[in-house]
């Protein structure tokens, strides 16, 4: 399950529906820059890190290698869970998975401040920095937590070099290693019950015929190699990361589906063709709750953009779509979609590659009419006004694949199946 466009698709409901018929629900990339809210009745449940399939006594959530984790994020939020009556120890952990350390946030920090307006508007959480620590091989993974030495060892190396950017570069204070060597080794003793060979479970879970969900973070716009670079997130949120961040292989999937709001927002910085700075556009925001989970940043929102849908439909190989927020677009009298954009007298139907195409691109627009009924109700396709329904048929018809689901608001059963 990934996202099919800039992130913050309604994800994490989607994860909630699918994983009443999982046995394991897996998170392959990303950190605490992302968020997933579950609401259930009366109460929300805002996750970063633990996969959203925790809801559930018979799922298995995995934390796969590919993910990079700030502890204190992670057992605040298996603390939250327990507080609120949700059993969280279930969950795995792969032993292999990066650690956001202290200096990582300071740096993610200060960079974008250097950055000016040339800033990539990131969360501020760390992420980057430690991707390029992992890369760079000098992070510091999970498994270093249960051998002292190792990971004192390793802490004061990394951070010698981290000292140096902070002070000769930024103008900081350097940062000392005692404290920082007391709070990581102190999470030694919660974490051990968690650790497993995530990529050995999930491969001896398939092998008995389980099924398994693999639950993207960000959007298929903001991957680090296809996305709207460098205005992306630091790994892989597309159909691809899922094998490489979990340790299987890419036959082991056989449905890939693709979340999409049912208009388009995005946070941060970067281009964004159907962007609207009107009335439609606050309206978006404010029924939508446009808001993001994790930073309550105010996201941008636009149009639906079926070019970029289109896209996300050939760098993920989607097998089907679920439309999110449908119930957000009643009481518009018409419905915009691009189906195309025009730059310099040139026509585009396939997502621009050139990064001044896409910053100066205008949309070219269909309009289709709307509707003013409450369609929250709704369980059934044919339940929805006809507007409604030829809205998410010229979806299928432009992009060439199924739309399988359409919710109608943020309830757990507020969603219209239609497979």
């Amino acid at each position: 399950m990934v996202g099919a466009q800039w992130g913050d698709e309604g994800k994490g409901r989607v994860t909630d529906l699918f994983a009443r018929r999982a046995d394991y629900v897996v998170r392959y990339q990303g950190g605490n820059n992302a968020g997933h809210t579950i609401v259930i009745g009366a109460e929300r449940f805002a996750l970063s890190l633990v996969p959203s399939g925790v809801m559930y006594p018979s799922v298995v959530p995995v934390i796969a290698s590919g993910v990079v984790i700030d502890l204190q994020v992670l057992l605040g939020e298996i603390a939250m869970l327990r507080g609120r009556g949700v059993d969280p120890s279930r969950l795995r952990l792969s032993g292999n998975a990066h650690l956001i350390m202290p200096y990582h946030r300071k740096l993610d920090l200060v960079m974008e401040r250097y950055l000016g307006r040339n800033r990539i508007g990131t969360t501020k959480r760390g992420i980057g920095p430690a991707y390029t620590d992992k890369y760079a091989r000098s992070g510091i993974r999970v498994q270093d937590l249960f051998d002292p030495d190792i990971f004192r060892d390793k802490l004061e190396a990394v951070l010698s070099e981290k000292n140096k950017i902070l002070t000769r570069v930024y103008n900081q204070l350097p940062m000392g290693s005692e404290g920082i060597v007391s709070d990581y080794l102190g999470y030694a003793d919660s974490l051990l019950p968690l650790v497993e060979d995530t990529s050995h479970l999930i491969w001896d879970a398939l092998q008995r015929g389980r099924t398994v969900l693999f639950e993207g973070a960000q959007g298929t716009l903001l991957d680090i190699d296809h996305g709207t670079y460098p205005f992306v997130t630091s790994s892989n949120p597309t159909a691809g990361g899922a094998a490489i961040g979990s340790g299987i292989g890419p036959k082991a999937i056989d449905r890939v589906v693709g979340v999409a709001k049912a208009y388009i927002s995005r946070v941060g910085s970067g281009p964004f063709p159907t962007e609207l700075f009107d009335e439609a556009g606050d309206r978006m925001v404010e029924v939508g709750n446009e808001f993001g989970t994790v930073t309550g940043r105010r996201r941008r929102c636009g149009w639906l953009d079926l070019v970029a849908l289109r896209y996300a439909r050939r760098v993920n190989s989607l097998t089907e779509l679920f439309i999110t927020k449908l119930d957000i677009l009643s009481g518009f009298d018409t419905i915009k979609v691009a189906t195309g954009y025009t730059a310099a007298g040139d026509t585009y139907t396939e997502f621009p590659r050139q990064q001044r195409v896409l910053y100066n691109c205008r949309p070219l627009y269909t309009e289709l009419p709307g509707w003013r009924d409450d369609i929250t109700t709704a369980r059934d396709f044919g339940e929805l006004p006809l507007q409604a329904r030829r809205y998410i048929e010229f979806i299928e018809d432009q992009v060439g694949i199924p739309v399988n689901w359409v919710s109608v608001g943020p309830e757990r059963g507020q969603v219209v199946v239609r497979a």
